[in-house]
């Protein structure tokens, strides 16, 4: 008769575990602060809750630095994670520039509106969302999903197997879904945003969950470190290590969507214009971080251990998608009149510049993962910055509040058009009588904001050029490294080509500051006479579009201070990445080590 096996609990180092605990933790916190707390102290709370669940996950990862150097990396939940020096990393730069992006997502104008619709169920134009915006009701849900988004993003890059991989991709990607319809202004346009994301990125996982499947038929584990050691040292099944290959390339896809890499991007300009610009910022810039954090790992881990002649197919079939990526991002961008699509054809552009420094995943030297992280963390900058800079900048009517209100202007409200969308009855009137209105995201109506706001245009023109990366910003020092990285294990023309998209992506930048420094301000309807129209960003006959038909001015708005403060953090940290980037790059090179 046997006796059953005595219960082994198992060991659990929580401490490893607590940067991604305490923002988990706070968004149920926030759940339960929708439920319980008042309507007026709701949004307080929640606020300095997210907040503070931010920079406290930010000192405990600063915290266990030394001690997972000096270790080497630790498995947690029996290898489920890997805190090694370059998942800590990972999170560190999530967590980062997550709390910049809810500084500009906790903002609001000086009118009391953030960038949120009062109630997200609401019929875009419907008399409910009327009522619920003049009642001034609020999203304040919008923080619990940022973080729980967050707490994905800090699993992802420091997941130890497949399985745990797609559930943090879940967990990261389910509230984004929700957080891109949920735009204030131009209704319609982001719920199409959000339902072409939702179904998009169903795919996407469909298609890595299927890799991950292939993955364990080769290898009988979903687990990096064993599926690994299956490759170096014969294991797995015999003569079908092309199955491992395929499982391989398609869970690279599931990642190469989330990275917005071609051809896998076609969701990012549109989900990039329709979500709420503080949203658009916090995708665009932690989401990349999180999925090249998981890409570098599965690529280093697995791609590295396999046979040299599959391993050569890998690197073309990257070559195939940097080249691609870099084009795409690079060519279109240039005949882009609409802001925030620009900006999502450069960070289309930017992933392909990354996946130049990943092409050498077999030369395990560390500074392909070096550019990585540094770029991560310049590109990141830069990109919250930038989308900050937009938030303020607004159309607003030179029209009294009653015409701002009719049914033409709330049918734009609804359904977005390429430059305008009215703000509706709760937006409270501009100093001249008129209201403000939405993100001004047609080129033109940058024009002459240099010579109204020059601290602004001048972060904006900052935030561009590092992005083009010229000399002593971020982004030079970003691509070079990338570049060399590349060059180093021998792909020098890969090198040649990111240089070339590079130097044609430096023109969409430039005309931008063209616009605001060096060329006049668009005229407006003054004193009941049409004046003459402007010319469109690529010189020609100004476009009849909403903007001039609604006779609209370009306006800074004042807000709370928060946008402004990430403002400032972000260039200043342009600036010394630019100047004086040694001491992080020798982070980022200590950050280039893996536990298996």
């Amino acid at each position: 008769m046997s006796t059953a096996a005595a219960f082994v609990a198992p060991t659990i180092d929580w401490a490893y575990l607590v940067p991604v605990i305490v923002v988990l933790g706070a968004g149920v916190l926030g759940v339960l602060v929708e439920a319980f707390v008042p309507d007026r102290h709701r949004r307080a709370v929640q606020v300095v809750l997210a907040l503070g669940a931010l920079v406290g996950a930010l000192a405990t990862i600063v915290l266990l630095w030394d001690d997972v150097q000096e270790l080497n990396g630790i498995q947690v939940l029996g290898g489920s994670l890997v805190i090694d020096p370059f998942g800590l990393a990972l999170q560190g730069i999530v967590v980062v520039l997550a709390l910049l992006a809810t500084l500009v997502i906790a903002d609001r104008t000086s009118t009391g509106q953030d960038a949120f619709a009062p109630t997200a169920a609401a019929v875009p134009g419907s008399a409910y969302e009327d009522l619920a915006r003049r009642r001034g009701l609020e999203q304040t849900e919008v923080f619990p999903l940022v973080l729980f988004a967050v707490g994905g993003m800090m699993i992802f890059p420091a997941t130890g197997d497949l399985l745990t991989m797609f559930v943090a991709l879940e967990v990261l990607s389910l509230p984004l879904y929700v957080l891109t319809a949920l735009a204030r202004r131009r209704r319609l346009l982001s719920q199409e945003a959000s339902f072409k994301y939702f179904l998009l990125g169903a795919f996407a996982s469909a298609i890595f969950i299927f890799g991950v499947a292939l993955v364990y038929g080769f290898a009988g584990s979903v687990r990096l470190a064993e599926v690994r050691a299956a490759l170096l040292n014969g294991g797995g099944l015999d003569g079908m290590t092309g199955l491992v290959l395929l499982g391989l390339v398609m869970v690279l896809a599931g990642l190469l969507f989330k990275i917005g890499a071609a051809p896998f991007h076609s969701w990012t300009p549109d989900v990039y214009q329709g979500a709420p610009t503080p949203i658009t910022g916090f995708m665009a810039a932690c989401t990349k971080a999180a999925a090249f954090g998981a890409l570098v790992r599965v690529l280093y881990l697995i791609g590295s251990a396999l046979p040299q002649d599959l391993q050569e197919k890998l690197v073309v079939a990257l070559w195939v998608v940097a080249i691609l990526t870099m084009v795409v991002g690079s060519v279109i961008g240039v005949i882009q009149t609409d802001m925030k699509r620009l900006l999502a054809y450069s960070s289309i552009a930017h992933a392909g510049f990354l996946l130049v420094a990943l092409v050498g995943f077999g030369e395990l030297s560390g500074f392909g993962v070096r550019a990585v992280v540094f770029y991560l963390l310049a590109y990141g900058l830069a990109t919250v910055g930038a989308f900050a800079v937009v938030t303020l900048v607004r159309e607003r009517s030179p029209q009294p509040q009653a015409a701002v209100e009719s049914p033409v202007l709330a049918a734009v409200g609804a359904g977005g058009t390429a430059g305008s969308a009215a703000g509706g009855a709760g937006d409270l009137p501009a100093p001249d009588g008129g209201a403000i209105l939405g993100e001004a995201t047609h080129l033109t109506e940058w024009a002459g904001l240099g010579k109204r706001s020059p601290w602004l245009a001048g972060a904006f023109a900052l935030f561009l050029l590092s992005m083009a990366g010229i000399p002593l910003t971020a982004g030079f020092i970003a691509k070079f490294t990338a570049f060399g990285a590349a060059v180093a294990v021998g792909a020098w023309p890969l090198a040649l080509i990111g240089v070339l998209a590079s130097a044609v992506s430096v023109f969409f930048y430039v005309r931008i500051i063209v616009l605001m420094f060096f060329t006049p301000s668009p005229s407006s309807v003054a004193g009941g006479v049409e004046q003459e129209s402007p010319e469109n960003a690529d010189g020609g006959p100004a476009a009849t579009s909403a903007v001039a038909a609604l006779a609209t001015r370009v306006t800074v708005v004042r807000s709370e201070g928060f946008t402004t403060v990430a403002i400032v953090i972000c260039v200043t940290g342009v600036v010394l990445l630019g100047v004086l980037p040694s001491s992080v790059l020798d982070l980022a090179l200590e950050a280039a080590k893996f536990r298996p």
